[in-house]
């Protein structure tokens, strides 16, 4: 993976350090959560994948569901925070992904510590 930056975008950013120092953890924050939220929304569209036995926009005979799009849903994730994740849909409504837990809108170990306060 090859990352270009132009100087201006380098100068830029120096300045915005030099301004607020503590602005690269909120910087490489928002990059994790970016990160995970992709990788999630990657890893429910192949499981969705090999629920319908097929590519996306791959055809087959006698298979009548189809992929329906998405929905976006936010996800606390303890030592990350909130991340935003595209869950996918297929027509029949028969696919549930396993990668989130189904109306919950925290990971357990976050309830866990909230419970203790």
């Amino acid at each position: 993976m090859e990352v270009k930056v132009s100087v201006p975008e380098v100068v830029e950013l120096i300045k915005v350090l030099q301004e607020k120092p503590s602005g690269i953890f909120e910087m490489i924050g928002m990059n994790v959560q970016k990160d995970v939220g992709t990788y999630l929304t990657n890893l429910m569209k192949a499981e969705l994948t090999y629920c319908l036995g097929r590519e996306e926009y791959e055809r087959s005979g006698g298979k009548a569901n189809h992929r329906n799009g998405n929905y976006c849903r936010t996800f606390c994730i303890k030592g990350i925070g909130d991340v935003e994740v595209r869950v996918p849909r297929d027509r029949a409504g028969e696919y549930q992904t396993q990668v989130l837990p189904r109306s919950k809108r925290y990971e357990e170990r976050l309830a866990g510590d909230l419970s203790m306060l």
